[in-house]
């Protein structure tokens, strides 16, 4: 009877002892049961030893001894309530760690990307630093970026704002080879029209202005209907 009466107080915690599976979680079950059987071991003996007693000594050494197991039993628990309570916390927190991680899909020139908080956050420093003035730094942000992030949905931008540094760097050479990738690789970003207008202002301060005037009438034949196309018709009628 008194075997039964501990079996079902323990059912409770142990069909539990599953939703753990690290090693730490696991050890402090392992431990809790340990005790919970040495408890069973200890009520078995008692039965035992009580039968040369009276039934009355028996009834109350039992009773007596039964309050101090029942004690003990909600001691431990207890104890395996909050180390699964404990672990619950641990996975929701990680969790949450980790969607802060997953990419996010923003805005971007006015497209949908997916971006990475990292990304986002080496984005901003780099073009931060453009806009204080500081364009080397900013041109070997912006190289670093591109290279290790070759996927970010901020990439196209990073790379049209590294044109950008060279250019006022008044390294024209690497301005246009940065503003061809642009217009190569992404041709369908909004970026891509500004990055002709940059070449063709490139090969102006080059002395260039066969390649100007070619980088415009691009600009117009495949970008006839931005902003930049109408910036590019008034230098071309300007060449004339």
């Amino acid at each position: 009877m008194t075997a039964a009466m501990l079996a079902a107080v323990f059912s409770a915690p142990t069909a539990h002892a599953g939703l753990f599976d690290d090693d730490e979680a696991r050890r402090a079950i392992l431990d809790i049961r340990a005790k919970i059987d040495a408890v069973n071991a200890r009520v078995d003996g008692k039965a035992d030893k009580t039968t040369s007693l009276s039934l009355s000594d028996q009834n109350d050494r039992l009773n007596q001894e039964l309050a101090k197991l029942r004690g003990q039993i909600e001691v431990l628990t207890n104890e395996l309530a909050n180390t699964q309570q404990r672990q619950k916390d641990f996975y929701v927190d990680l969790d949450t760690r980790l969607r802060k991680l997953e990419p996010q899909k923003i805005s971007v020139d006015g497209q949908e990307v997916n971006v990475g908080a990292n990304d986002q956050k080496a984005y901003d420093a780099a073009l931060a630093t453009f806009k204080s003035g500081d364009y080397k730094t900013a041109a070997t942000a912006f190289s670093n970026f591109v290279r290790s992030n070759p996927d970010s949905g901020l990439t196209p931008s990073a790379q049209y704002w590294l044109g950008n540094a060279y250019y006022a760097l008044r390294d024209y050479k690497n301005a246009i080879a940065a503003q061809q990738v642009v217009v190569s690789k992404y041709a369908d970003n909004p970026k891509a029209a500004d990055a002709l207008l940059n070449i063709s202002s490139s090969y102006t301060e080059l002395k260039n202005k066969p390649q100007s005037k070619r980088a415009l009438e691009q600009l117009l034949s495949q970008y006839p209907n931005t902003p930049a196309a109408q910036t590019a018709k008034e230098r071309l009628d300007a060449m004339k």
